[in-house]
């Protein structure tokens, strides 16, 4: 029997998983240094306990019913190309009303580095935070105005950033933190925190996700001091999707528009199959994600025939509307995510439960939320070694923090690259190219096995290259290769 199950085998039973979670988060805050830091562990906790109820025990919380699942209607989603343009003289009334807000709670452990992944340096020597302010400062300083940053970390990244936030001190940026919530992570078997104590192993704690982005937005404290300040349109963006910038056309429709959320969407391609996609669901709104489909409904769900859209995570919301919707406590039937990992306790791999909620999932509860089919231009994440290699090579140019495509692009998509488990840290990445080849008309590269590439390598069409168990392939400088098959045990010679 699967623990939700169990769980849900009976109101008894849910009562008594209840109440084990409640002495169990009591006897963790009696660890707690003194009252002030328990009574904010307590307050924290309130709200684990009802996404931790409503996850387990709430019919609400059922998987969806494959039958219910439909296209967009017409008007659900709209064309970008259909937006209407923006006049130059509205931009600085526009941005007036403007808060840029990026998820930074994330660490870059799945490239190998150490802090907040947006320390990582990705195009030119700047990182992630420095693109992102640059752009920001950019526009305050083109027309005058005063558009925040807001980054939204999580316990894991604060204190890192920081101490990185004081090298922008004389940016035209002002710049605003807070926290996400901090959830303990549940033991598969037990239903129980694996946490012992309120500081305890980091490990055993975990950010619940970008969902969470609304509540602990509302109740920070520069929510109020931004709509004072006249805010009224906030744009989330994860920090590490270079393609996030501010639009004049999508914040003008969120402004003249009867509309308080907007998630930008775009065409689906053979790498973005795994990317939650908007549908109709009982005639509203809804993102189905990955982690809700049937194991037997994958194919069809990673299909482009079916699911021809993804949520990029681009999304534009009313502030005044967050504001009641969390009053309302409208976000409490929120689809939950259940995201199993492993982890070591006590020397034992032990099965353990993160209750998570994506902010995409919130677009049912706005008023006239809608998607907007966005050029592909504005989907630039760098989640591996293989996507820092396309945007660090001379397909893209920097403007003024933004990354624009090279024009010299004999068509418009961006390459599919694979690199192999030997690139998977920024490190062994470096330490492989002696610089980042051409590949302007580059369609897709597949890198396996002990592979180096030397300087002013140029790279075209399909390129697969195969270093056999215990081998070594040298691709030499100057190399040009199109449409290729390297593999075996090979090493090619400098001429």
């Amino acid at each position: 029997m699967s623990y939700q199950k169990r769980a849900r085998s009976g109101s008894e039973k849910s009562v008594k998983v209840e109440s084990m979670l409640e002495q169990r988060l009591q006897q963790i805050a009696s660890t707690a240094p003194n009252d002030e830091a328990k009574n904010k562990f307590l307050r924290e906790m309130a709200g684990f306990k009802d996404l931790f109820n409503f996850a387990l025990f709430n019919a609400k919380n059922a998987p969806v019913d494959w039958n219910k699942i439909k296209p967009p209607p017409e008007g659900m989603v709209i064309d970008f190309k259909d937006l209407a343009k923006c006049p130059p003289g509205e931009i600085n009334e526009l941005l007036d009303k403007l808060v840029v807000l990026k998820l930074n709670g994330g660490l870059g452990t799945s490239m190998g580095c150490q802090g907040p992944k947006s320390a990582i340096e990705v195009h030119s020597g700047y990182t992630f935070l420095d693109l992102t302010v640059r752009q920001i400062e950019y526009l305050n300083e083109t027309y005058n105005s005063n558009v925040p940053l807001v980054l939204m970390n999580s316990f894991n990244t604060e204190k890192e950033t920081l101490k990185i936030l004081h090298k922008y001190d004389q940016h035209s940026v002002t710049i605003y933190n807070f926290n996400q919530n901090r959830y303990p992570r549940i033991d598969k078997e037990t239903l129980l925190p694996v946490a012992e104590d309120v500081v305890g192993d980091v490990a055993d704690w975990y950010p619940p996700g970008h969902g969470d982005v609304f509540h602990a937005f509302k109740n920070s404290d520069i929510f109020q001091t931004l709509k004072e300040q006249g805010k009224t349109v906030v744009f989330v963006s994860n920090i590490d999707n270079l393609g996030a910038t501010v639009d004049f056309q999508l914040l003008r429709h969120m402004v003249r528009n009867d509309t308080e959320y907007i998630m930008e969407v775009t065409n689906k391609s053979r790498a973005d199959i795994k990317g939650g996609t908007l549908i109709d669901y009982e005639g509203k709104a809804k993102l189905l994600e990955i982690a809700q489909v049937p194991s037997n409904k994958l194919d069809e769900f990673k299909s482009v025939k079916k699911f021809k859209i993804f949520n990029t995570n681009n999304l534009w919301v009313d502030l005044n509307a967050i504001e009641r919707l969390v009053s309302e406590d409208a976000f409490r039937e929120m689809d939950v995510i259940h995201n199993i990992k492993s982890m070591e306790k006590h020397g034992s791999k032990i099965q353990v439960i993160q209750f998570e909620r994506a902010a995409g999932a919130a677009i049912q509860y706005f008023h006239n939320g809608i998607g907007v089919n966005v050029p592909r231009s504005r989907f630039l994440p760098v989640k591996s070694t293989s996507d820092l290699f396309v945007v660090q090579s001379n397909l893209y140019a920097l403007e003024e923090g933004a990354l624009t495509m090279n024009p010299l692009r004999p068509f418009p998509s961006v390459p599919l690259v694979k690199l192999g488990a030997e690139f998977t840290t920024v490190q062994d990445y470096n330490s492989r190219f002696q610089s980042i080849p051409d590949i302007l008309e580059l369609y897709h590269l597949t890198v396996s096995g002990n592979v180096y590439f030397g300087s002013d390598v140029t790279l075209g069409g399909t390129v697969i290259i195969v270093a056999n168990h215990g081998s070594r392939i040298d691709i030499p400088s100057g190399s040009i290769l199109e449409n290729k098959v390297i593999s075996g045990n090979l090493r090619i010679l400098d001429h």
